[in-house]
């Protein structure tokens, strides 16, 4: 998608009694390495329904039957076309792209508030963290339970694996606690009578965290100081193993604070583990880890509320009716970000977004929700003219 610009693809949209959709995620096609697979995305709706699309026909290929409540969060495998989500009486549920109805049902004795999903050679998992800290490990498709660990004294607001899923990162948002990045065989394979392994990140009160996608064992986590204050701080994670036992380390690699001048970004993005892409306002910047700029960029007229990244691509939208999407591209010793083209969310429509448009993009197709006022729900959906 480099030079394609907007007379380059196909615009189809989804309208009419859909209610409030979001979030949304690919069921396959959404790894740049998956070249050949036909897109296809699930959406959560506020019906309390999943819905799944086929992405190039324009086309929604099953509803599921309501659900007793509202869904909460969803995560997606799509090497595996599954999809899992959790609802608000804490039932976590694993569907596949085929069928309307899910594969298995599981309901948590627990209030669970966050979810990962990971593909690893022993097999396809799924992590839970619930209001209390802890961290449930289940088997993926068949929510057959692995382990159950207490991680942090806070609810556990983050769970991310990282791309060698060798590593969790565990986080929650209260003040006092500090995050912690689990050896995720420990979680996998626990052993009788002992203790996961980890190790403490001194820095509380984390908004973000992204692991680099080229890097797989460095960890950038964004942070606040104060109300008016963000920083980034960078991360090397090693395990090294000395006779029967195996010590961790998170080495601090970088550090920056942020000019008090700039907005409090919201989003962040990373992909070699050298710069960090991030939004503050209308703008979009690129910087070193270090916290040297690299660039700048002005698409957008009004503010950047979601952003979104992957090994190939960066995507951004705002309540402009708009969205930008850029591609990285390696120069000299860090990679730079390559304006690509500028997508109208809905053709012709001038009304304001109710809600921030989100949005989401594979190598040949951009999905986007976007929620005008009036409580009119659109599914856009481009993909590439092939």
């Amino acid at each position: 998608m480099m030079r394609a610009q907007p007379q380059d693809f196909a615009y189809r949209e989804a309208t009419g009694g859909l209610g409030i959709l979001g979030p949304l995620a690919y069921f396959s096609g959404s790894d740049p390495s998956m070249s050949g697979q036909k897109p296809v995305i699930c959406t959560v709706s506020s019906r309390h329904m999943l819905y799944a699309w086929d992405v190039q026909e324009g086309v929604m290929i099953w509803s599921s039957p309501a659900q007793q409540c509202h869904i909460k969060c969803l995560a997606t495998l799509p090497q595996r076309s599954l999809a899992v989500t959790m609802d608000a009486w804490n039932t976590i549920k694993v569907w596949n792209c085929r069928d309307a109805n899910p594969l298995a049902t599981l309901t948590m004795s627990t209030c669970c508030v966050s979810l990962e999903v990971f593909l690893t050679d022993g097999g396809a998992f799924l992590l839970i963290g619930d209001f209390y800290g802890d961290i449930y490990t289940l088997t993926l498709p068949e929510l057959k339970s692995i382990s159950h660990v207490n991680a942090l004294e806070c609810p556990l607001d983050y769970l991310h694996s990282s791309p060698n899923r060798k590593w969790i990162f565990a986080c929650g948002t209260h003040l006092g606690v500090l995050p912690k990045v689990f050896l995720a065989e420990c979680l996998l394979r626990p052993a009788v009578g002992r203790a996961p392994l980890f190790v403490s990140l001194p820095f509380a009160f984390c908004s973000q965290a992204r692991w680099a996608l080229m890097c797989v064992n460095r960890l950038t986590i964004m942070f606040h100081r104060d109300i008016l204050r963000t920083g980034f701080t960078t991360f090397d994670l090693t395990a090294e193993h000395t006779g029967g036992s195996t010590a961790i380390e998170a080495r601090q690699i970088a550090s920056f604070m942020l000019s008090p001048g700039m907005f409090v970004p919201a989003w962040m993005g990373v992909r070699d583990g050298t710069t960090i892409v991030f939004e503050c306002g209308p703008r979009l910047f690129l910087f070193t880890i270090e916290g040297l700029l690299l660039t700048e960029f002005c698409d957008h007229e009004n503010i950047i509320c979601y952003l979104w990244t992957d090994s190939v691509h960066v995507l951004t939208t705002s309540r402009d009716n708009y969205l930008h999407l850029y591609m990285w591209d390696k120069e000299d010793w860090h990679p730079s970000l390559q304006s690509c083209c500028h997508l109208e969310l809905r053709k012709g429509d001038i009304r304001p977004n109710c809600y921030d448009p989100i949005a989401i993009c594979d190598n040949t197709s951009i999905v986007c929700v976007v929620s005008k006022c009036g409580g009119a729900t659109v599914l856009v959906m481009y993909s590439l003219n092939m």
